[in-house]
C-alpha cells in the first residue's frame, strides 16, 4: 500500500467526505474505486469538458444554418442600419 495527497478546496472535502459516508465508505475507497476504473477503462469514468461557448451552442447552430440555407437560397433582405431603426421606430 502506497499513500497519496489530494489537494482541494476544504468545503469539497467536507462535502466529498459526506457523501462517501452517506455511501458507507472512506473517501480512501471512493478514490481507490476511481482510480481503478480509470484503470481498468483507460478514460476518465465521466464527461470532462470546458464550459460551452454559446456561440456553439445547438439552438445557435440550428439558427445559423438555417440563416445559412436562406443566405444560398437567395431569400435576403438587405437594409443599412438607419433603414432598420426608421422600420424600428415607424
Amino acid at each position: 500500500m502506497t499513500t497519496i495527497s489530494v489537494r482541494m478546496d476544504d468545503d469539497l472535502k467536507k462535502s466529498f467526505e459526506a457523501t462517501c459516508n452517506d455511501m458507507g465508505m472512506p473517501m480512501a475507497v471512493a478514490m481507490t474505486i476511481f482510480a481503478k476504473r480509470v484503470v481498468r477503462e483507460r478514460k476518465i469514468p465521466f464527461d470532462v469538458s470546458a464550459a460551452v461557448d454559446p456561440f456553439y451552442s445547438e439552438k445557435n447552430m440550428q439558427a445559423l444554418k438555417h440563416s445559412a440555407k436562406q443566405l444560398d437560397e437567395g431569400k435576403i433582405v438587405t437594409k443599412s442600419l438607419e433603414e432598420l431603426e426608421a422600420l424600428e421606430n415607424a
